[in-house]
């Protein structure tokens, strides 16, 4: 078992075919355990070796667009506000991002490279500078 960080392939199949819109849909932020496997053959959402603690629901959080679709040469981009679990006990090696507007299909799949941890305190995800060479979603 194992966390690959990726681009899920289907996400790339879906934009083709229009199926995620970054103005209006509801995309979330899910946390998982090292006994997980995930990957860029990911396609949605399961709770499967999903962590759990106080603090953390399951589905995890919900992302607010940061930097809408917009584009700087050649590169297209979009990116999130980073999310914080506050006061939670839990432990996860890596996340999936998904649209819960659209039967929760996978986007990224993030490995932490490591087991990451909060005990009665924040556990945060921040996502890179949002711009063409660092966004968290980099169409070139």
């Amino acid at each position: 078992m194992a966390i690959t960080q990726a681009m899920c392939t289907s996400f790339k199949v879906e934009l083709l075919a229009g199926d995620h819109d970054f103005d209006t849909d509801t995309f979330k932020i899910a946390l998982y355990t090292s006994s997980a496997t995930l990957d860029a053959s990911t396609t949605a959402y399961s709770a499967t070796n999903e962590v759990s603690g106080t603090g953390y629901s399951a589905g995890g959080n919900s992302l607010t667009v940061s930097t809408t679709p917009t584009s700087s040469g050649t590169t297209a981009y979009v990116s999130f506000s980073n999310t914080t679990w506050t006061s939670s006990t839990i432990t996860a090696r890596g996340a999936l991002i998904y649209n819960s507007s659209k039967a929760n299909k996978a986007v990224i799949v993030l490995d932490f490279g490591a087991d990451k941890s909060s005990t009665a305190g924040d556990f945060s995800v921040q996502f890179p500078t949002a711009d063409s060479s660092n966004a968290i979603i980099r169409i070139a």
